[in-house]
């Protein structure tokens, strides 16, 4: 009777090593798909001489327009004659900043179009993405000329 009684009793330990291993496992998942959440719309970034980060906050909205034209806000497509409705609801009236990713290969005027929506929608953050360069004011004037003797 003696064996029956012990066999009743509760152990009072604890095993951590499940515990340590899914905490393990959890923590390699998170470092691997960490980086994909930030990745967005595959956009080829104009250059320019002084480039602030862009914040980290989630109250801001990027729109991102691809060499053909097409537009996304935050990683989701929109229609051009539907901008100014979404900008309007996501970003104005929730008084969030956004900022444009424009391609270099997009016309200028495309973007210009694009700015004077958003600014009808009412947004007064407007920001625009662009990467870092090593372009010089030597280099730019050497273009310039480039581009004159192209003409002739």
């Amino acid at each position: 009777m003696a064996g029956v009684s012990n066999r009743s009793k509760f152990q009072a330990e604890i095993n951590v090593t499940p515990f340590v291993d899914v905490v393990l496992v959890l923590l390699i998942i998170f470092m691997v798909t960490a980086p994909m959440l930030d990745q967005g719309v595959e956009i080829d970034l104009p250059q320019t001489k002084e480039v602030e980060v862009l914040p980290t906050d989630s109250e801001h909205l990027v729109l991102s327009v691809n060499k053909d034209g097409t537009l996304y806000l935050d990683n989701y497509e929109v229609k051009l004659d539907e901008l100014e409705e979404r900008v309007k609801v996501l970003v104005a009236e929730k008084s969030r900043a956004l900022f444009i990713k424009a391609d270099t290969n997009v016309p200028y005027g495309v973007v210009v179009d694009i700015m004077g929506r958003i600014k009808a929608a009412g947004v007064e953050q407007l920001g625009v993405v662009a990467n870092p360069s090593d372009i010089t004011a030597d280099d730019l004037k050497n273009n310039a000329k480039t581009i004159e003797e192209v003409k002739k």
